[in-house]
């Protein structure tokens, strides 16, 4: 009995150490989270160009041509 008990805690010890070098471990780390990064990236910069555009394009740009033209015919 104490030799089971001897050859089940050197199991337990063996299985504790594996599973934390795997927990630790960073093997096979940077494809999926850099893929991940990248994806996130270039998702929030179309969502900022859609944005900026949408901004200047119904807001800006109209007051804007309409500031020049009243600049321009300027009767005074």
């Amino acid at each position: 009995m104490k030799n089971l008990f001897c050859k089940l805690k050197k199991k337990i010890g063996t299985a504790a150490a594996k599973s934390r070098s795997i927990l630790t471990g960073n093997a096979g780390e940077g494809y999926i989270d850099t893929a991940i990064k990248i994806l996130i990236a270039v998702v929030l910069g179309a969502l900022l160009l859609a944005g900026l555009y949408a901004l200047f394009g119904e807001t800006v740009l109209p007051t804007l041509v309409q500031r020049i033209k009243e600049m321009f015919n300027y009767a005074g």
